[in-house]
């Protein structure tokens, strides 16, 4: 994790589907310059009040798929109970939705550790987006250039070959 000073900066990410609260599962895969999340999306049409049990392999769901063209990558802690231990969450980072922080102390460092190379070029970082995806059981964050965002229907299995394409390896073959 990383430390904010006062510069960090909250802001709601517009036009991000809204995780499911229950199981979203959110997956990742990732390499060296693209990083594909998909979340399961909530679905307020489908409740009736019952529980249900969801899985990878469970059918008929909407399905979030983001795209990030970036440079890194965190996930896992803090879940959604332990989320006020988040450096961010005094500042408006909430559980259950997407952020874009500005003026990220996170870039920032990134931007000091590279800057012994001897190519270094910190205008690069200027364009550089720190983004929070908050779920139930997990977070999510990256630093990227930009990202693209798709839904589908299906399980999160099914999504697994659009997110390999996604990383631009080519025609990808079940």
């Amino acid at each position: 994790m990383y430390e904010v000073d006062e510069r960090d900066r909250v802001l709601p990410l517009q036009g991000i589907p809204q995780s499911s609260t229950g199981a979203p599962l959110p997956f990742v895969i990732a390499d060296e310059h693209h990083i594909v999340l998909a979340y399961y999306m909530a679905d307020q049409d489908r409740w009736d009040g019952v529980a249900r049990s969801v899985s990878p392999t469970s059918g008929d769901n909407a399905v979030a798929i983001v795209r990030f063209v970036g440079s890194t990558h965190m996930f896992g802690s803090p879940n959604d109970e332990a989320f006020a231990g988040h450096p961010l969450a005094g500042r408006g980072l909430e559980p259950y939705g997407a952020f874009l922080i500005e003026d990220s102390s996170w870039i920032r460092k990134l931007e000091r550790m590279n800057s012994v190379h001897p190519l270094h070029r910190p205008n690069k970082y200027r364009t550089l987006q720190h983004l929070v995806f908050a779920f139930h059981d997990s977070t999510f964050e990256c630093v990227c250039e930009k990202f693209d965002l798709r839904t589908v229907k299906g399980s999160m299995r099914d999504a697994v070959p659009d997110m390999v394409k996604l990383l631009g390896w080519g025609k990808f073959k079940r």
